[in-house]
């Protein structure tokens, strides 16, 4: 602690060291008696020794405080402007951190929720294709499509941590989007062909954007479509400065559709036919933005839903 006490304030005993030396030179030069020097040395030495005492226990109580992080006590010890501007500083630090682990706290809240309802989900299909190894019944159709939903698990968990992380891949390349949506629907014939859907593509849309992200915010409005809609029914998706994608599904309440985009919300039909993670649209409304689009949703009850994405001038 004195080793400390005497770095932070060396300076200023060197200033009374030399401002000795100096007057003492000065009484040598002019032949002036040094009992007068010597008395003032005394005296000032003196007061200088009191002084170093009060100083020192006044630094070792700011020191103690400090290690130990008394905080409300620095609080009334402190008070010199440079103390004062240095406790600014670590409340200023203090502030960011607490903030920064409320953020913290809040992301692996929803990392534990995401993994819940996306472990819930996977199980779905895994089941089903176990009972369907025991059973000897091994449908290709059936097992296409139970394979189809576990790599589409598999996809938003994997885009959910790259947006997340601020770690997406974006290129942006001349797309036209009819190429996109065929190619979506081949990837879902399974599931339109165990439902007995028909699905109709009509006109072209030319953008500039990123081709896989693109693709993935397209397939999970179309994998809605599927998934709400009922057998035989028909899934339009209508191409001309920007694409509606239409079904004649159960439809959406009101009152949900302008929380569709939460992250973590499925809503009431979610909820009653167990189908929603409340994660999809997130993504998909999260892409899009990043890649420039913008998307509305209409829908009735038991007359569809109608998705259009389109791009701002």
């Amino acid at each position: 602690m004195i080793a400390k006490f005497m770095k932070e304030y060396a300076g200023w005993y060197l200033l009374y060291l030399l401002m000795g030396i100096g007057f003492l030179g000065m009484f040598a030069l002019y032949h002036l008696p040094f009992d007068f020097i010597l008395q003032s040395l005394f005296f000032t030495g003196s007061l200088l020794a009191i002084w170093t005492v009060w100083l020192f226990f006044r630094f070792q109580r700011k020191q103690l405080m400090l290690e130990e992080a008394l905080y409300e006590e620095i609080l009334d010890a402190f008070h010199l402007p440079s103390d004062l501007a240095y406790l600014q500083l670590l409340a200023q630090e203090k502030a960011v951190a607490k903030q920064e682990i409320l953020a913290y706290k809040s992301r692996e809240n929803e990392w534990q929720a995401l993994i819940k309802i996306w472990s819930h989900q996977m199980k779905v299909p895994l089941a089903a294709l176990s009972l369907m190894s025991q059973t000897n019944q091994l449908n290709q159709t059936d097992v296409n499509h139970q394979l189809l939903r576990l790599d589409n698990y598999m996809a938003n968990l994997l885009n959910y941590m790259k947006l997340s992380n601020q770690a997406s891949d974006f290129r942006f390349e001349k797309v036209e989007v009819k190429d996109v949506i065929i190619a979506l629907v081949k990837k879902y014939r399974s599931q339109f062909l165990q439902k007995e859907m028909t699905v109709e593509v009509v006109g072209t849309w030319q953008i500039k954007s990123d081709r896989k992200w693109l693709s993935f915010a397209l397939s999970q409005v179309i994998d809605n479509a599927i998934k709400y809609s009922p057998n035989s029914g028909t899934v339009t998706i209508h191409l001309d400065n920007g694409v509606t994608i239409s079904d004649q599904g159960i439809g959406i309440l009101p009152e949900d559709i302008p929380r569709l985009f939460e992250e973590g919300f499925t809503g009431y039909n979610g909820r009653e036919h167990q189908k929603a993670s409340g994660f999809g649209l997130y993504l998909t409304k999260r892409v899009l933005t990043q890649l420039g689009l913008m998307i509305q949703i209409t829908s009735q009850i038991d007359q569809g839903t109608q998705v259009r994405i389109w791009q701002e001038k």
